[in-house]
């Protein structure tokens, strides 16, 4: 393994770690939105993350790997009810349907998908330092 396959898996893992953050901020945006464009409320997403091969090089050693997004799934549990008939969206019932998404689970993923990400910086500024004292000793 070179230098550069270190940051080619440590760069494909900032990719993946960075949609995480995007979609965990989107289901934070829409924690109360109880109407959307397809109808009923936001549905919460959730990010899959697979192991793949960097290069065809690495195909054939099968020890080297990145990681990559294979879906975004939506949430398929019903939405939360919730008793308010003032509000906009209120079924004849009183209930209005709202997003299943739990805020402090979010913020727990959001924390986890963060230091993810802070680790595969650090990789590669290790990497980077390895590479330039390498270089040094060349000197």
């Amino acid at each position: 393994m070179d230098i550069f396959t270190s940051f080619d898996v440590s760069a494909s893992a900032l990719k993946a770690q960075r949609i995480r953050l995007n979609t965990i901020s989107s289901n934070l945006a829409n924690v109360e939105t109880t109407s959307t464009p397809e109808g009923g409320p936001y549905k919460k997403k959730s990010v899959y993350f697979q192991t793949k091969p960097i290069s065809f090089k690495e195909e054939m050693d099968s020890s080297i790997k990145g990681v990559e997004v294979t879906k975004i799934i939506e949430d398929s549990k019903e939405p939360r009810r919730i008793y308010d008939p003032s509000h906009p969206d209120a079924a004849e019932d009183g209930y209005v349907a709202m997003p299943n998404i739990s805020v402090m689970k979010e913020m727990v993923d959001m924390m986890s998908a963060t230091r993810a990400y802070e680790a595969n910086t650090t990789v590669i500024k290790s990497a980077k330092r390895m590479a330039l004292k390498a270089l040094e000793i060349g000197r």
